[in-house]
């Protein structure tokens, strides 16, 4: 038996739809539960700080015609610190961290303001770039450093807008590329899943981790 949802089921018309409401995510979102990988985008300022902005809703891809690597940030807000970097810089660095580390990263959320440098405030460890102008975290197994390309919005005159950036080039530590699975691996987003016909009162996001379970063909 599959239930069918188009509509807003009643019993999220409460807590759940006010909090859809308020932070600008459909409730097909908390329903269908489909989990995005998990990063932190560093960029500088135009005060010359570390900026560092915590960010999921993301997709990469290659492109056919020209080759590169992308990705699209998918849900960018045009009033936040991220949004005006890219803007003024065209580049940013895409940080990558395991489980041990997810907590300081999350700190960058509360040290945010335009003075800080939001990267050492949080505990981390900013150091430069190797090819765009912008700042990297030491601590984190993955960063990939990008180039602004494009923006658009979903929907016109939205406060928030899809942006993609190549990745120019990747700095990875040698355990992440020998187990890429587990807590040394990309961690996911799994956003406040809920179940409509049995709602809780509380409910909060997780913090995943990819586990191999099968082989799907060879190259």
């Amino acid at each position: 038996m599959k239930y069918q949802y188009k509509e807003m089921p009643e019993s999220m018309s409460g807590t759940y739809g006010e909090f859809a409401t308020n932070f600008g995510f459909d409730w097909k979102e908390f329903i269908m539960g489909i989990p995005t990988p998990m990063f932190l985008v560093t960029t500088y300022k135009s005060n010359g700080q570390p900026n560092a902005t915590m960010q999921s809703w993301a997709g990469f891809t290659s492109a056919n015609h020209g080759g590169g690597y992308y990705v699209i940030l998918c849900s960018v807000n045009k009033r936040g610190h991220l949004y005006q970097s890219l803007n003024e810089k065209k580049v940013a660095v895409l940080n990558f961290m395991s489980s041990d580390l997810y907590e300081a990263c999350m700190k960058t959320i509360q040290n945010n303001q335009f003075e800080a440098d939001e990267i050492t405030s949080s505990g981390l460890t900013a150091e430069k770039a190797s090819w765009v102008e912008a700042p990297m975290v030491a601590e984190c197994f993955m960063n990939l450093e990008c180039r602004y390309l494009w923006e658009k919005e979903i929907v016109p005159g939205d406060d928030h807008v899809m942006i993609c950036l190549e990745v120019v080039g990747g700095h990875i530590e040698k355990d992440y590329m020998e187990d890429m699975f587990g807590d040394k691996g990309v961690l996911y987003n799994v956003h406040y899943p809920i179940n409509p016909e049995d709602v809780k009162e509380k409910g909060c996001d997780y913090v995943a981790a990819l586990r191999k379970v099968n082989q799907s063909y060879e190259y």
